[in-house]
């Protein structure tokens, strides 16, 4: 366990932004990382637990309290021919590791979300998904530390309360630090059905085809990294969060916008796309508010252009968020965490 005090967050986060920590503790064993929470709750120490920042927006004022980096590692594999490769992940694993790894050893069902950011235990947080897949398709168990009853527990995937980009863990923020997920994991070489059609056409196969993982994996890559989001030091454009606005689901097709995309979703209602909506309200691509703007390859990305504070990427969020109000009646949903401040 390492402590560091008055840390600047910016440079653990991909957007680049957000002020100092106070104290910023490094944990890389579970034991370690069980124990920094324990010993702050019990000193009523604000927490903030950070993996690989990618999905957060920290304040200029950074955070008044112990943030605590999760660097735990390590992968266990059981594998069977019948039921497939049970794998149980670390919390501080990358998770494009772990894809790559999965696709080397014949471990299905990862493959669309190669390219993704972020450390593993963030996955079942968010529900992580991308070009038609999310983990909650693969997730058997996470084991986590019960904050409200300073317990280890293990939640089965059909506890974890998983719906679009949203679970159990998310829904109550405060109360659950993510120990380790375990992935079934389907064996051969062949991916998830593709049911994507953007990815569909790139691989040029019939939707619900099955195509060789690794070719999956290069289609993915190079979809993402037209759109910005794969990580660049260089690219201005892959200074972000990802997607800072979730799709939103509507209680009725009637809701809809005229010429709007549509998904149905299980539960009865629609979903469609906030990036559609963004560039209908009259936002454009390259659109900046001081330092933050609009990533000019996708406008579902609000890029750091190397010196904005969050107070500009929060003003640039509100006038996005709002004009698609103003024009379809619909309130668009920030994806990433707000630390210290507010949308």
């Amino acid at each position: 366990m390492k402590t560091e005090y008055d840390v600047e967050l910016a440079g653990r986060t991909t957007l680049r932004i957000g002020g100092p920590a106070r104290t910023l503790v490094t944990v890389d064993s579970e034991a370690d990382l069980i124990e920094a929470v324990r010993s702050s709750d019990a000193a009523g120490e604000p927490v903030l637990l950070l993996s690989g920042g990618s999905n957060v927006v920290i304040s200029d004022d950074g955070f008044d309290g112990t943030v605590i980096q999760v660097a735990t590692r390590g992968v266990r594999v059981e594998s069977d021919a019948c039921s497939g490769a049970m794998v149980r992940v670390a919390a501080g694993e990358d998770w494009d590791r772990l894809v790559v790894r999965a696709i080397d050893e014949g471990w299905s069902g990862l493959e669309s979300m190669s390219g993704v950011p972020g450390m593993v235990g963030s996955t079942p947080i968010q529900n992580v998904g991308a070009y038609g897949h999310d983990v909650s398709e693969t997730i058997a168990t996470v084991r986590v530390w019960d904050r409200a009853g300073s317990a280890v527990r293990t939640i089965a995937a059909a506890d974890c309360g998983f719906a679009y980009r949203t679970s159990r863990f998310k829904a109550d923020p405060g109360r659950y630090v993510v120990l380790d997920v375990a992935f079934q994991l389907p064996l051969g070489e062949l991916s998830a059905p593709v049911t994507y059609a953007e990815l569909a056409r790139t691989l040029g196969v019939g939707g619900g085809s099955r195509a060789p993982m690794a070719e999956v994996r290069d289609a993915v890559l190079g979809l993402r990294r037209g759109k910005g989001m794969v990580l660049d030091p260089d690219d201005h454009d892959t200074w972000s969060a990802g997607s800072f606005f979730t799709n939103p689901i509507l209680q009725s097709e009637d809701q809809v916008p005229d010429g709007a995309p549509s998904w149905p979703e299980s539960s009865g209602r629609v979903k469609t796309s906030a990036a559609w909506l963004i560039e209908r309200s009259g936002v454009r691509k390259g659109f900046a508010i001081g330092g933050a703007a609009v990533s000019s390859k996708h406008t579902l990305a609000l890029t750091n252009r190397g010196t904005a504070t969050a107070k500009d990427l929060l003003a640039l969020a509100s006038y996005v968020r709002d004009r698609v109000h103003e024009t379809f009646g619909i309130t668009l949903v920030n994806e990433p965490v707000l630390v210290g401040c507010v949308l």
